[in-house]
């Protein structure tokens, strides 16, 4: 989708501080981070939220899984928070699917 500023990145047309890719998926650091390690793991298809990441490939949301844990291990000695957001009442602001990894301190919750 042309429109979509995750595929753009994912395409390489936005700059992003890449973290860490595979051929499924791609993470890369929030601009606006709530942790001392805040990245965003998203698939390089546009899929536009978790369920629909689920449903359409299973496989994909385990590489998704396998690439946030592998980043927690590398930056946050494996401890890590991974919240989705789906749909704008929930969050998302983007709608392309994305899990923020989030770690690095102890972490507090404020749902809303």
């Amino acid at each position: 989708m042309t429109d979509c500023l995750f595929c753009r990145i994912v395409a390489g047309e936005i700059p992003a501080d890449i973290v860490a890719e595979t051929d499924t998926v791609i993470a890369f650091r929030d601009i606006a981070p709530k942790a001392p390690l805040h990245v965003l793991v998203v698939p390089r298809s546009h899929l536009e939220n978790v369920a629909e990441v689920a449903a359409a490939d299973p496989k994909l949301l385990a590489d998704m899984a396998a690439l946030a844990q592998g980043i927690a291990d590398t930056e946050c000695g494996g401890q890590y928070r991974w919240i989705f957001n789906t749909g704008a009442e929930a969050g998302q602001s983007v709608f392309h699917a994305h899990g923020h990894v989030l770690g690095g301190a102890p972490l507090g919750w404020e749902p809303a």
